[in-house]
């Protein structure tokens, strides 16, 4: 997450808060780089792949984590990734904290299947149903008519790198950072054009973008899979998934996202298609292999098989 503000952990007692999405217990925009308390994203979640931090991802409901699908391009193994709740910093568990088994992995099935990055969206289903807390809050899915309003508050988040040579320093603070919408149309004009039977990246109406390009806020490595959330009628909503784009380096250009509310029926359909688990099946739901990894590495991220000229999929 380049140039993105570090998120502070406060302790706070346990409570359990309204299962109603999008709606942190911790409210208020952030000024002056003052920090903020760990409530305030807690549909924020990490995804792991082999013990080390992969991309973001996204609590939707109680069984249910969405990320992208290009996360998953060295793996479609479940056994092989595990969904991090709770944290502020993924160094530091707290008695908030939850580490996650995943029970399946449903990538769209137009991955990439009419245009590079394209339907770049996967659903994750967990083992155990997650209970909601002040820490754990599933983000609300908009739907295609779902209205934002033009200069509303929106906000991208992860464990990302700060830079394109920068790696976020241990204990892996979570970054946070105001973000304008912008036009398909505006957008397109920073990146090269698509041609017939290239691999060329280009900004398609399954996707959109968002950055601030005067103070350099953009998403960079790791953050692939994060939220970008927007606020509408005091609830948080889920915009976009962080998905691609050029290198994190000034100067910055615009962000890429899978455009959740043109998946969401898929979404739907697909939580409500998929058997609930047997909860009998599910593997311990532990810390101890997690921990090591992170202590026994320098830093915490790997990147995902997408890299393509100066264009990467974050």
């Amino acid at each position: 997450m380049y140039q993105l503000r570090a998120v502070q952990l406060e302790k706070c007692p346990i409570h359990v808060v309204s299962t109603v999405c999008g709606k942190p217990t911790v409210a208020g925009k952030i000024f002056g780089g003052q920090s903020v308390v760990g409530e305030r994203w807690p549909w924020q979640a990490s995804l792991f792949y082999l013990g080390k931090h992969i991309c973001g991802a996204v609590l939707m409901e109680r069984y249910w984590v969405a990320s992208a699908a290009h996360c998953f391009l060295k793996s479609h193994m479940p056994a092989d990734y595990q969904v991090l709740l709770g944290y502020n910093q993924l160094q530091q568990p707290t008695q908030h904290s939850l580490q996650l088994t995943v029970n399946r992995i449903i990538i769209h099935p137009d991955f990439e299947k009419f245009h590079p990055m394209g339907s770049d969206i996967v659903m994750l289903q967990l083992h155990l149903p997650v209970n909601f807390t002040s820490h754990i809050v599933p983000a609300c899915l908009p739907m295609p008519d779902t209205q934002f309003p033009t200069h509303g508050s929106c906000w991208i988040t992860g464990w990302g790198m700060l830079s394109e040579d920068e790696f976020l320093p241990s204990p892996f603070h979570l970054q946070e950072g105001e973000v304008g919408i912008l036009e398909n149309e505006f957008c397109r004009n920073y990146f090269p054009p698509s041609t017939p039977n290239s691999r060329v990246y280009s900004v398609h109406e399954d996707m959109l973008c968002a950055g601030d390009l005067n103070t350099g806020k953009a998403v960079c490595r790791g953050d692939s899979g994060g939220p970008l959330v927007c606020q509408v009628n005091n609830s948080w909503f889920l915009l976009g998934l962080s998905s691609w784009s050029l290198d994190c380096r000034k100067p910055i250009y615009p962000s890429v996202f899978t455009r959740v509310p043109y998946f969401s029926s898929w979404i739907q359909e697909v939580e409500r298609a998929t058997p609930i688990p047997d909860p009998a099946s599910a593997p311990p739901q532990g810390l101890y292999a997690l921990w090591y990894n992170l202590l026994a590495s320098s830093h915490a991220y790997i990147k995902p098989d997408k890299t393509k000229s100066n264009l990467k999929a974050f």
